[in-house]
């Protein structure tokens, strides 16, 4: 049966009124942003709120059941991207359908999260084994090779933090954890020193730049770096009440039209600068506990399954977070991950909505124990 009965206190209501307030700020700091996208982003909020609600109904294991359905359908979509995908800015990532454009690779990171879940936990008792695991390289490379190819590397690092985490809950032995980070470790970096050589064709140029203007910013300040120094700028102008909400100050850097992709992946700026200190500390101790509430869901969950996906979407939410956050402030290179809940992109709202579905159906399960065991059969 895809619904099950649940005690109503196991029902997580603390997550929910934080993800709720979280996809608030949003709706307002986007309005900011871009005035003419804030209904939008108010009615995706909701319509992904609407749909958490109904998936937290659905019982986890019925979803797992149709695993390689959503592996097939995860593939299908990133390749027809490549064949027939909707291009913007050099980059062709989304899809149109009836009208209604999407992104693919955000869905990617939500089927990919639950595929390896039920995969790990039908593979249990030989998951530990060198097959088993070179499967699942092989099975995230697939994706992962599509996306790379649109080009998104920001998402294919993303996938790739994602998969560790995953591997990690589904209890890979510390001593092939080791092993792997001893062959890893050096690898990256090794392809980092030759992918930034001058006459390396590794990486794409304004990917090479973005690196070069993180690492020396004042030789790029009128170039890759001026949206990132503009968004500090903006966070530090904030202090620490800010200038007050969609505010007529000339000294504004939002309002003089400094920032570009304020929307998305600079709306942790339009956030210091409107609502200072405070407002920005709000803001990350609420993705914080969201991200920490997954995992702590997770490590009480009633099997393997739920754990990883626990695990799994605490470990997107967190790092997205805090990438986005260390993009605004110039602690780490320019990348185009969006902020959960807060950033504009109706692909990433109903998607993670949907996702936050599925771990509070997992919650419902946790106390009473109500599972399958290791199984969903």
């Amino acid at each position: 049966m895809p619904f099950k009965k649940f005690k109503f206190y196991d029902y997580d209501f603390k997550l929910i009124l934080m993800i709720a307030a979280l996809a608030i700020i949003g709706v307002f700091a986007v309005g900011s942003a871009q005035g003419d996208l804030q209904n939008k982003q108010m009615y995706g909020a909701i319509a992904g709120f609407i749909v958490m609600i109904i998936v937290s109904f659905i019982d986890y294991h019925f979803i797992l059941k149709f695993y390689w359905v959503m592996y097939v359908l995860n593939v299908v979509l990133l390749v027809l991207v490549m064949v027939a995908g909707e291009s913007s800015n050099n980059a062709q990532r989304w899809l149109k359908v009836g009208g209604i454009q999407f992104q693919p690779s955000e869905l990617a990171k939500i089927l990919l999260i639950l595929f390896f879940a039920a995969f790990i936990m039908k593979q249990k008792d030989n998951f530990n084994t060198f097959p088993i695991i070179a499967f699942c390289v092989v099975l995230v490379g697939v994706p992962m090779v599509l996306i790379i190819k649109q080009p998104d590397l920001s998402t294919t690092i993303m996938i790739a933090i994602l998969f560790c985490i995953i591997m990690f809950a589904g209890k890979l032995k510390f001593k092939i954890i080791l092993g792997i980070l001893a062959v890893v470790i050096p690898t990256v970096a090794i392809f980092l020193s030759i992918a930034m050589r001058e006459d390396s064709t590794i990486l794409e140029p304004y990917q090479k730049n973005r690196i070069l203007s993180w690492q020396n910013p004042e030789l790029y300040a009128d170039e890759e770096a001026y949206q990132q120094l503009n968004s500090v700028t903006a966070i530090a102008s904030g202090m620490m009440d800010g200038k007050g909400y969609k505010n007529n100050a000339i000294t504004s850097v939002k309002n003089g039209n400094f920032l570009s992709e304020d929307q998305t992946d600079f709306i942790f700026a339009v956030i210091g600068e409107e609502f200072g200190f405070k407002g920005s500390v709000v803001v990350i101790v609420l993705f914080i506990l969201i991200a920490l509430e997954c995992v702590a869901i997770g490590r009480r969950a009633p099997d393997t399954a739920g754990q990883i996906i626990g695990a799994g979407m605490g470990g997107l939410i967190g790092f997205q977070g805090f990438v986005n956050i260390g993009v605004a402030t110039f602690l780490l290179p320019n990348t185009g991950l969006p902020f959960p809940f807060v950033s504009y992109g109706l692909t990433s709202l109903l998607t993670l909505f949907a996702g936050m579905g599925i771990v509070i159906n997992v919650r419902t399960q946790v106390k009473r124990g109500n599972s399958l065991g290791d199984s969903f059969e």
